[in-house]
Parts: C-alpha cells; structure tokens; sequence
C-alpha cells in the first residue's frame, strides 16, 4: 500500500518534470575533475555555493542528476561517473591502500566497460583518464594540491570536459548507461508485488536518504539481511518481490519528499512527510499551515481561516490560481530511525477534504478563552506536546511514542490516547499551573473521550457566570480560583498563593482542604474594602450554595479535570482586559 502510493507520486512528479527518469538520481556533488581531451586531469573545479542554513551562511554542494548509485554498506560497488575519491582517483583517507587501490580498478573496469564503443569527446577523455591515471602518483598531483584534503574525506566528484559539459550530460554517454541500466538485474522473473508486472526483482532496495537519526548515507525502507527475515530459501530483495521500476520509483519519490524541507514536518523522532495525488505542492502548503498554524508559501493568515471550513464542507478552495479540491487523494506517511533501517510509524491515506475535517474538528475541540498575552490563534502539535514537557529539564523532546498517537488521533480522528491525558495531569500536579495549552488538552481530551464524571457542559470555550454548569467539581475549581483572588487582593505581590500549596490536595480531597481555605478567606476579606469586600463575600456565597451542604471527599481523573477546567475558565474572566463586572 505505502510503496504503490509512492510509486504512483513517483509518476506524477515525472509529469511534472520533478523527478529523473529510471536509472538516474540527484546527487549532491562538491567537486568536478576536468579533463584534456588526452584524459589527463587539467584541474579540480569546486562546485559548491553559499547557501543559508538558518542563521549560518555555508558552503553547500550543488545537486546534480547522475546515474543511479550504488547502495553500499560493505563491499566494493563502483557508481558511473559520480562517486568519491576513493573510486575516481584512488585516494582516501581510510588508511587501507591496498582497499582503495581495489576501489579505483572497480572503477576503472566499470567505465572501460560501459563506454566502449561510445564515440564521442568525452567518453573518449574518461576512457582515456582511467587507463592512464596512476592512483600512487594522486597525492603529489598538481591538480589536486589545492582541495586534497576535502577530497579525501569522500565528497560526490563527477567529471567535466571542456569548460562547461559535465560528461553524464552527454547524450551518447547517456544512452550507453541507460542500455546497460535497463537491462536490470539477474535472477528469475517475478510477479512485482507493487505493480503487478512479472520482471526481475530488485536485489537491494534503494537507499532512503534524509530521515533525522538514520544514517546520513542512507537507510533501507525494505530489506532482509539475516536468515531470520529470510523465507524459503529466498536471499535479500526475493522475499518480497519488487521489481527494478518500482524500487526505483518509490526511493526516488521518497527522496524527493524527504529532500523538500519546506514541507517536511519533524515532530520528536519521527519524520512526517505528505502529498497529494498529481503532485501539487499547494496541497502540501495546505497541510504544513494546518499542522503548525503559521502561514506557508501558497497559504496566508486569510487563507488559513477559510481553508479548513470550506474544504471541510466538500466545496473547492481556490488559492493562487490553483484550485483545491477535497476529493483529491492524499497520504501521509510517518518515519523513524532504526539503525540502518527506518520504521514506519504511521501511514494515512484518504481524500483531503477528509484530512481537513478531521484537522479542523481538532482544532475546534482544542479551542477555549485565551489569555490577553497569548496571541496564538491556534495551538499547534509542538505547542501541545510541549504542554507534556518539564520546561526546567535539559531535554524539552516530548516523548516519541505520544507524538506518534497524538499525530494520529489528529489525522484519522481517533480518540486522543489516554497517555495524553496523563502527561498533563502529571504536569499540572507538578508545576501547579493550569496554561491554555493544558485546559484546552483537558476539554479537546474529554469531548473526544467522553466520561460521565466530566459532562459536556463543563467544556465550553468560556465560562457564562449567568449560565454557568452546576456541575460540583466545576463550581469547586470556580470557587478555588475566588478564594485565590481574595488572597492575592489582600496582599499585593504576594510570592506564593494558596495554588502553590492547596491546589493538587484541594482537586483531589476537597472536603479536607475547601473549609480551611474559607476560613482562611475571611480573614482575608477583613483586610480588604467594604466593596470589593461585599463583592467577594457574594461570590463565595453564591458558589457555595451551588455546591450544597457537603463537599465530595474524594474526585476521579475525569472530575479533577472538570475542577481544573473551572479554575482555569473562572481565572481568565478575572485577568480579562473587561473587568466592568468586577469594577
């Protein structure tokens, strides 16, 4: 399902003119060897540009399409005309000559072979470089003085004749490849378990390059390297028949996404990338706004508040000349590292009307009365899981497996996972303190999960006074946020309130703790003015007779967040900038 998906992505970016053909791939190259027509090296010509990197402005190798490379992880493998210096030069700084001398002579039979017969000025030159060049003589070259040591350390080199035609440019040169590259693989044919054409399987799948963890060289999406994931005597790529086309296409496609920064989403450790079905990247502009609540590219701040309802409600969006339609197909697929393999975390696939309104009925659940500061129309996933985190600790990485649920529960509008619930609980016991992020967790988690002990009419956006939940854990954390504000009333810049002390035993025991904190008021209101005095006194007043004669003496999980949710809602109407009721 995952690798057909991205073979048909893979075909749609070639209609697009955004993904090579088979038999070539993008390659970041640093340096180019220009060769004499004789074959000797004239010189070495860096290839490489200041480009930004957040703040730092580096100097980054250019990307180039080359032929399709090898996938090494041991072994000696040559690549045509696009390889490091180990292989095009035999020269590194691994500290085994004997090695390196055996990775030039793979180089060297490779494009002896390929390009006999090939008669053109460049095919000539290589052919003439690699039966001429001495790798013992590389280190006292002149035309490699000047970047050995980058050189050695195994940068992308491809070759140049002339001043301005790298050699894999080369029509001829390409035709000679793209013969010897079609002709796949040996083995016996097999029906492709992705496209259903019967060809020969690919042995090695390509290397997927880009997922934060894995390795920089490459990881494999699919592989089998020990006789325990083996079946039936089948070795490597023959358990799971694929052919050469679509191993190709899905790494080529995958490559593609994970290489387009600007709509690849990290969230812990897993790397989520998306796309819609003809490969229009408005789509994905789309999704990048609704996941991080910023505007993109294609999508403004106007965009992004129209977006969601109307292509939630079935009807097209236009935007930038590009109209989005919610029954076109789209996917999601969710990655993370493992060693040299990666590990699929999630993938989703549905119409993107459908993504939207599952997004957009996330977004509603999560919305309740912000405080003035907080200028955040929407609280993105990282706002969220940032909720969960020990803001005093080193590490502020939320944990990966409740990304992962999260993610998905936002995604297909599942209910959100208990695991949620009990990472803010924990916060809110820990730091005493009920943020936006945090209620609106509680609310969105409850309308999600309903719990009778937490009714509905406890999670509004913001409290009514006039019509507000009679609801006993409720009017308690009501009440609790009163009582605070009597406290903070009666002395001015005070350090630490009744909160810092009595809010996690007063949530979860109120009938032991509520008639010391009334007690405690009265004193407090004796020091205030008769008005704001009078005002208080009926607020307690009539908070307690909602509450009746007894208090509970103990509350669940689910009523403790009807309790916070009360003193939350109760404590922005007191820090809201319309104070004309308390006045």
């Amino acid at each position: 399902m995952i690798l057909q998906a991205l073979v048909r992505h893979y075909e749609d970016l070639v209609k697009r003119g955004e993904a090579q053909r088979p038999g070539w791939s993008p390659a970041k190259v640093a340096f180019a060897l220009r060769l004499r027509e004789d074959g000797t090296l004239s010189q070495v010509v860096s290839l490489k540009s200041e480009r930004q990197m957040g703040q730092k402005t580096v100097l980054a190798p250019r990307e180039l399409a080359v032929p399709a490379q090898e996938k090494r992880s041991s072994g000696i493998r040559a690549n045509f005309l696009c390889d490091n210096a180990g292989y095009l030069l035999g020269v590194d700084n691994k500290g085994n000559p004997k090695r390196t001398l055996a990775c030039f002579q793979a180089a060297q039979e490779l494009h002896l072979h390929l390009l006999d017969g090939v008669d053109t000025p460049a095919a000539t030159a290589v052919r003439a470089f690699f039966s001429g060049w001495e790798p013992t003589a590389a280190e006292t070259h002149p035309a490699l003085s000047e970047y050995l040591d980058e050189l050695k350390q195994g940068a992308n080199l491809v070759f140049q004749v002339g001043l301005d035609q790298f050699v894999q440019e080369d029509p001829a040169i390409q035709a000679a490849w793209q013969r010897h590259y079609d002709q796949g693989g040996t083995g016996e044919p097999a029906v492709c378990l992705v496209t259903g054409e019967k060809n020969v399987p690919a042995t090695l799948h390509p290397a997927i390059k880009g997922v934060p963890g894995a390795q920089s060289s490459g990881a494999s999406l699919v592989s089998f390297n020990a006789p325990s994931l083996e079946s039936y005597d089948h070795e490597q790529g023959g358990n799971a028949p694929t052919g050469e086309y679509a191993a190709f296409a899905y790494g080529a496609a995958l490559n593609h996404l994970l290489a387009d920064h600007a709509h690849r989403q990290v969230i812990g450790d897993t790397t989520v990338v998306f796309w819609a079905e003809g490969g229009e990247p408005a789509y994905q502009d789309a999704i990048m706004a609704a996941l991080t609540g910023k505007p993109q590219q294609t999508v403004s701040d106007t965009d992004l508040k129209d977006l969601f309802r109307t292509l939630a409600d079935g009807r097209p969006y236009p935007i930038h000349n590009i109209v989005l339609h919610p029954n076109t197909h789209f996917c999601i697929l969710g990655l993370s590292p493992n060693a040299a393999r990666l590990s699929v975390r999630f993938f989703w696939q549905d119409t993107f009307g459908g993504l939207l309104k599952n997004i957009n009925r996330h977004y509603e659940q999560l919305e309740i009365v912000r405080p003035s500061f907080d200028h955040r129309e929407q609280l993105s996933l990282w706002d969220l899981l940032q909720e969960t985190v020990n803001q005093k600790s080193t590490n502020k990485e939320p944990s990966h497996q409740l990304t992962g649920d999260v993610l998905r529960s936002i995604l297909t509008g599942a209910p959100y996972p208990a695991t949620l619930l009990n990472a803010v609980q924990l916060r809110i016991r820990a730091d005493r303190q009920i943020t936006r992020g945090r209620a609106a967790i509680l609310k969105a988690y409850y309308l999600r999960n309903p719990h009778s002990d937490c009714p509905k009419e406890v999670l509004a956006v913001k409290l009514d006074p006039q019509n507000a939940p009679e609801n006993v854990p409720y009017t308690l954390g009501r009440l609790f946020s009163v009582l605070e504000a009597i406290q903070q009333s009666a002395n001015p810049g005070i350090n630490a309130t009744i909160k810092d002390k009595y809010f996690s035993s007063a949530s979860a025991t109120p009938a032991t703790i509520f008639p010391i904190l009334l007690n405690l008021s009265q004193k407090h209101l004796r020091k205030l003015e008769k008005g704001l005095a009078i005002y208080y006194d009926r607020q307690i007043g009539e908070l307690v007779k909602t509450l009746g004669t007894s208090l509970p003496a103990h509350l669940s999980l689910p009523e403790q967040g009807s309790f916070q949710l009360g003193y939350y809602q109760q404590t922005q109407i007191r820090y809201s900038s319309d104070k004309k009721e308390e006045n």
